[in-house]
């Protein structure tokens, strides 16, 4: 019999997970449909990283292992929640969090020198980051907002920030000497294994990476951005933003791009604090304090200084005199500086131009903002659609259009900087990407501290991903428009293939175009306007900017997104939306007892899930299960029982009492399947008649500390008691197994 996997993961999905789960679980088991779950949280790939430090009962299996493993073949049916992708801080604190619990998982070696370090580093290594997606997603990405959810946000609009023409707001790219600039791109034509290398002045070789095998077919691309630029270009905004008197913002993406970007972040720390790092630098950097892990962990570090509070004192002078920050909490004082993961540019920058173009200062208050992206690769896009605000004023939710996306992303295309293919180049020379006979496809001559990097996208998926594209506008009838650069290398070999498989394609009748991605950027801004639809067939780093982008403008939060990746072996992995995994949740719910999480992705995943089942297993309760399912979380959106924002209101956990009444309403009503009708009706008449009951009782527990019994690794018995707290509820699902 075919199952449904449902994936553990981490922060706010996990929490939300014990109270939703029992639900699903009673639900599907009561049709005839086996859900398991897989634990794929950080904690959890830590301990199966390191078996050999742990006691038998301490040791798990490596559920993502198995799970990619699954993605490769028809079975696989997936559920998969956000997980964490986990920065240097992160993972050191999940560490902490583990070792304090029993379990004598290593510390993370910052400087390893010897073998057993290295290899101890290297598994951290494959833990750090964007680590899971890239195994799972063996297919390509189609995501959109469902027909219920678009409705519901036309008729209950979010807020929206007005714009004004004088705004001040503006993206800053570097343009030259960057990754955009510098990329160079081959189609390999036939198997081959690679070898990357950097060629010294004295012609002496040092190997990068020593295998590196292809296949036929397959894009592969080599980049690198200059340091010194770098430092240039970071200077020049931090003059540029105290001159102009707006706020100063640093957008990266320092979690998947987990080698390069926390280096980029470093940089624009010692760049805002020049003045410190002119003074101190030779001792702070001697102390590995080089701003890659943020302004915090410099902060937290000094007291280790012999004179760690003058440097401290220069801090802050440094902060007083330097352009105004962007900030994270004006509260507590974290700056956009203080944490890599903390400002994430595909969630941040589509926030700030939903909050007319600002960001939150120091002073609490809303400031227009100088948004630093220094790659310019997709910088463009975000200023297109700045510069639309700006002169056409904000969105209106209740009129415009969407943008749906079809990704590219199966096996690991483009994933820049999410793998072992980018170095922080440690002296001057040349590298080189050489084929097995000795050939040099490709080479960047290159300054100590530059960073270079290389990616892949394999002919398959790119195939696939046209196929999809092709498939996703003939059953909409709208546009589709490939996002593509012709000035970068990369694109252009890309474009070559997508015409060549649109050949291979019945197109007729079908608006497809290939456009780069300012343009397209205008064309789509433009098109929504109007109330059009037009999607977006884009590259797998813009999928991930643009799957956040358009839906936080259109729905007010791309956790909201249906997120379907066909996987190219027939199976299906159902994704639960973008939208991280909210630590601030986490940190509401210990203070207060309150989840703000929104389990509408799960419920939208799930029912596709279901569909899927439906048609691999035969199991036409399952199509049951579906169609009342999303007749159920239509019905939820239509009576506002979505999780509110404060203690006192309904939160997530009430949220799924109202799914599990209406599901059980619908199931209930439906003739499809008599028998099934019937097994739920007591279920939805004690629902229905306990409401306010239950009701009650979820939000009489809020207010207060909730005790979880962890962050990383929650106690399991904690948790539960604090996410199903009404025995109203719980003896009311439990009639499904009696």
């Amino acid at each position: 019999m075919a199952k449904i996997i449902y994936t553990l993961t981490d922060e706010a999905p996990l929490l939300a997970t014990y109270s939703l789960l029992p639900v699903i679980e009673a639900f599907t088991a009561a049709a005839g449909v086996e859900v398991e779950t897989r634990d794929i949280s950080l904690a959890a790939r830590l301990l199966a990283a390191f078996p050999e430090n742990l006691t038998e009962e301490q040791r798990v299996g490596d559920a993502l292992a198995e799970l990619g493993a699954l993605a490769q073949t028809p079975e696989a049916n997936i559920i998969k929640l956000p997980n964490i992708s986990a920065s240097v801080p992160q993972l050191k604190a999940a560490v902490a969090e583990l070792q304090e619990k029993g379990y004598a998982v290593p510390d993370y070696p910052e400087d390893p020198k010897t073998d057993a370090e290295r290899e101890t580093r290297a598994r951290f290594d494959r833990i750090k980051g964007s680590a899971v997606n890239p195994v799972l997603r063996e297919g390509n990405s189609d995501r959109r907002a469902p027909a219920a959810v678009k409705s519901y946000a036309r008729k209950h609009p979010h807020s929206m920030g007005a714009w004004s023409p004088e705004s001040r707001t503006n993206v800053a790219t570097m343009g030259e000497h960057d990754f955009r600039a510098n990329e160079q791109s081959v189609i390999m034509p036939a198997d081959d294994t690679l070898t990357i290398r950097l060629v010294g002045a004295d012609g002496a070789a040092t190997v990068l990476k020593e295998s590196l095998p292809v296949l036929a077919g397959e894009v592969v691309d080599a980049t690198f951005l200059s340091a010194a630029a770098l430092d240039a270009f970071l200077a020049e905004q931090v003059a540029r933003a105290k001159a102009e008197d707006v706020l100063l913002s640093v957008h990266l993406k320092a979690t998947m791009m987990k080698v390069s970007d926390p280096v980029i972040f470093g940089h624009a720390v010692r760049a805002y604090f020049a003045d410190v790092y002119a003074a101190y630098g030779d001792q702070l950097l001697a102390a590995g304090l080089d701003g890659s892990g943020g302004l915090g962990a410099i902060l937290e570090s000094l007291s280790t200084l012999p004179n760690g509070e003058e440097i401290r004192a220069a801090f802050e002078t440094g902060l007083k005199d330097g352009p105004r920050l962007a900030m994270v909490n004006s509260a507590k004082g974290i700056t956009n500086l203080h944490v890599p993961s903390d400002v994430i540019v595909d969630a941040s920058m589509p926030a700030m131009i939903r909050t007319s173009g600002h960001m939150w200062g120091a002073d609490g208050a809303e400031h227009d903002t100088l948004a630093v992206i220094p790659d310019s690769s997709y910088a463009g896009v975000y200023q297109a659609v700045i510069d639309d605000c700006r002169a056409h004023g904000a969105f209106d939710p209740t009129t415009m259009g969407t943008v749906p996306n079809v990704g590219l992303m199966a096996q690991q295309a483009e994933e820049y900087g999410s793998h072992d293919k980018t170095f922080v180049i440690p002296s001057a020379g040349r590298v080189e990407v050489v084929n097995a006979a000795g050939d040099v496809l490709m080479g960047h001559d290159v300054e100590a501290g530059d960073i270079w990097r290389a990616c892949q996208a394999k002919d398959a998926p790119i195939r696939d991903w046209v196929k999809l594209a092709v498939t996703r506008a003939r059953a909409t009838g709208d546009p589709a428009v490939f996002w593509l650069d012709e000035a970068r290398a990369h694109d252009r070999n890309v474009r070559a293939l997508v015409t060549r498989y649109l050949a291979e394609n019945d197109t007729t009748g079908l608006d497809i175009r290939i456009m780069n991605p300012v343009d397209a950027t205008k064309l789509s801004v433009e098109r929504i306007r109007k109330g059009e639809n037009t999607i977006g067939v884009t590259g797998n780093v813009l999928r991930d900017y643009n799957t956040d982008l358009f839906p936080i403008l259109e729905l007010g939060t791309s956790a909201k997104m249906l997120s379907v990746v066909p996987l190219m072996a027939g199976g299906g992995l159902f994704e639960t939306g973008a939208g991280g995994s909210a630590p601030k949740h986490v940190q509401q719910l210990v203070a207060e007892n309150y989840l703000r999480w929104d389990s509408l992705g799960e419920y939208l995943a799930l029912a596709e899930s279901l569909r899927h089942l439906a048609r691999a297993d035969g199991n036409a309760r399952a199509t049951v299960l579906a169609d009342t399912l999303d007749q159920a979380t239509e019905s939820l959106l239509n009576e506002n029982r979505s999780p509110a924002r404060r203690v006192g209101q309904i939160d997530d956990r009430g949220s799924h009492a109202w799914l599990a009444t209406y599901w059980a309403q619908q199931l209930a009503r439906q003739t499809a399947d008599p028998q099934l009708a019937a097994r739920f009706a007591p279920l939805a008449q004690r629902l229905t008649a306990d409401a306010e009951a239950v009701s009650a009782e979820l939000i009489g527990v809020q207010g207060h500390p909730a005790d979880i019994g962890g962050y990383y690794r929650p106690d399991e018995a904690k948790t539960t008691s604090v996410m199903r707290p009404s025995a109203t509820f719980n003896e009311a699902l439990g009639l499904l197994s009696s």
